[in-house]
């Protein structure tokens, strides 16, 4: 089974998010883009004080390698400084999407 991650970052919100992912080549809202191979799903929400990202991965490995590869230089060139406030790992027991 998939393996889900929550992301917790203080301090932006969507103007950054957005920012990140036009340096990744992503458009959330249209779906359209290069999103990583290996990504099953992801949620970007506003936080009080910041902003969250839920994600489902086939596994660890993959976001690992996109990590590597695009995410984390795109986190820094988007201006986000330092770790996530929370980086959370959850082994997914089960996992639908009602109507697809």
């Amino acid at each position: 089974m998939a393996d889900a991650l929550i992301l917790e970052f203080e301090g932006f919100g969507k103007e950054t998010y957005d920012r990140v992912n036009g340096l990744l080549g992503i458009d959330p809202e249209s779906g359209q883009g290069d999103w990583p191979d290996g990504l099953v799903s992801h949620v970007g929400a506003a936080k009080d004080g910041g902003w969250v990202v839920f994600e489902v991965w086939e596994s660890k490995q993959a976001q690992e390698r996109f990590m590597a590869d695009r995410l984390g230089r795109a986190l820094e060139e988007g201006g986000v400084q330092g770790a996530p406030a929370r980086l959370e790992w959850f082994e997914i027991a089960a996992h639908h999407t009602p109507g697809q």
